[in-house]
């Protein structure tokens, strides 16, 4: 059974391996072997999830997602969900979350057909419950985000997110340099977002200096 690993964090500054522990503690446990894993900085609320899709991209019929949580997979509108599902279901993908005892069954070859199909009917369910949660999750917290932060502004006191200067002048480093966005993120850990975002700073820089 070949099992494939995916992490993800949201943010650049949070350790996306960090569930890596627990993920190969689970499979050990079953007799089983984390063939491969995939590892990333991005929202589980967009699709924009490149390690992600080199999972799928990868994936044969009947190999096993393996996620700490199903929130970790997905905090997706409910029409990104379905997309991201309907690949899944494509590549013929066994979706196993930790905090879904019912996706256990799919890390196991043991359940006969009638019980495989019944623990997949039953684990279909509850997947689409969790991803809806994990998104309503998201929601209230960025509404309650937003009115923090238009409380904030109106008594003078917000003033954003904190650049990470000295992180940002070595990406632009490498961009000069010619490196690729894969190499930079191996390399910085950082989001394919913030290589755009400044690979775009730059192309305006460079277009200022030349005009």
């Amino acid at each position: 059974m070949f099992v494939r690993a995916y992490l993800r964090a949201s943010t650049d500054d949070q350790d996306a391996s960090r569930g890596r522990a627990d993920l190969e503690r689970f499979a050990a446990e079953r007799g089983l072997i984390i063939a491969a894993t995939y590892i990333e900085n991005a929202s589980g609320a967009s699709l924009a999830r490149p390690e992600l899709f080199r999972l799928l991209g990868d994936a044969q019929s009947g190999d096993v997602l393996l996620v700490e949580q199903v929130d970790r997979l997905s905090r997706l509108t409910a029409e990104d969900w379905g997309r991201l599902k309907a690949k899944m279901a494509e590549r013929h993908i066994r979706v196993v979350a930790l905090d879904l005892p019912t996706s256990w069954t799919m890390a196991s070859t043991e359940a006969d057909q009638f019980t495989g199909r019944m623990f997949d009917a039953i684990n279909a369910m509850l997947l689409d419950m969790l991803a809806a949660v994990a998104r309503k999750d998201y929601d209230d917290r960025r509404r309650r985000q937003t009115q923090g932060q238009a409380k904030a502004k109106i008594a003078g006191l917000y003033k954003g997110r904190t650049e990470d200067v000295k992180r940002n002048a070595g990406i632009t480093a490498m961009l000069r340099a010619g490196s690729s966005w894969s190499d930079i993120q191996a390399a910085v850990g950082c989001s394919r977002a913030t290589i755009a975002k400044l690979a775009k700073r730059l192309k305006a820089t460079e277009a200022n200096a030349a005009a």
